[in-house]
């Protein structure tokens, strides 16, 4: 029977279709895959390389931002004679070099209550890579809204941590119910970070995505993994639906993103003020 790859194809993917749990089979499966990606930074890099290299068909990134000689200590996308250019494009041009048969949908706007719910409609799954607290909560929203895994990752100073939010298993709600008093947790530009940190945790991001095309191994869900550079140590910690999240619980009373006001659920307060 004559393979539905090419021959060239066949010999990127023959690592992949040698293993008897994935095959040409699910090699397909990863060629025919949608995946959304919330960011093109420390996270968004390495988990967007990685799948790119495995040959998922689409990915789409999301970024407003454009590229800093501060990013690229650790946001591989992107290289020196892209400062000031827009990270997507950036993305966008280091993805098409990695693998041609991949397609970049490029999202070059920030993340709100009015756009987020079109542009994740057409993808699979969302692998949120962003840097925030507001964007946290307000993918988590509209993946359960649209019932869409959410594969979560975050890193601060040396450590990181990852999650899979399964539609109707729970969210990111359910474990973090409120985000940290402002000031607690500053950003990178104020505490630094250690490069290598977001670089294992968008690994494992993509990891778990990869494991959730395929539909094999045992994923992340329902465990929260936190990752210690410093001492070098995994640790999992077990966590459950809450029935009374207020977007995926027995009562939801968020059914509307614009009904809710992430900037200030996260303290952040307006700059005019």
């Amino acid at each position: 029977m004559a393979s539905a790859f090419r021959e060239d194809q066949l010999k990127r993917y023959n690592r992949h279709i040698l293993l008897h749990n994935v095959g040409e089979k699910g090699q397909q499966k990863l060629m025919n895959a949608r995946v959304f990606i919330s960011g093109a930074g420390g996270l968004g890099s390495p988990c967007s390389l990685y799948l790119a290299a495995a040959g998922v068909g689409k990915i789409g990134i999301a970024d407003f931002d454009t590229v800093d000689l501060s990013n690229l200590q650790r946001q591989l996308l992107h290289h020196g004679h892209d400062i000031g250019r827009p990270k997507v494009v950036s993305a966008a041009e280091t993805i098409a070099d990695i693998n041609p048969d991949v397609t970049v949908v490029q999202h070059q706007t920030k993340l709100t209550s009015e756009n987020i719910i079109d542009l994740i409609a057409g993808y699979d799954l969302v692998i949120d890579c962003s840097d925030n607290f507001p964007t946290r909560y307000l993918i988590n929203d509209a993946c359960v809204l649209q019932k869409k895994p959410n594969v979560h990752g975050s890193v601060f100073l040396f450590e990181g941590q990852a999650s899979l939010f399964m539609p109707g298993n729970g969210c990111y709600r359910c474990l973090f119910p409120s985000p940290p008093p402002a000031g607690l947790m500053p950003s990178s530009r104020e505490v630094g970070i250690m490069g290598v940190a977001p670089g294992i945790i968008g690994l494992i991001q993509a990891t778990e995505a990869i494991k959730l095309i395929l539909g094999i191994g045992e994923s992340l869900a329902g465990w929260l993994l936190i990752y210690d550079a410093l001492a070098m140590e995994f640790r999992k910690v077990k966590w459950k639906r809450n029935t009374a999240c207020p977007v995926c619980g027995d009562k939801p009373t968020i059914t509307c993103l614009k009904d809710v006001d992430y900037q200030g659920f996260c303290g952040i307060v307006p700059q005019d003020h």
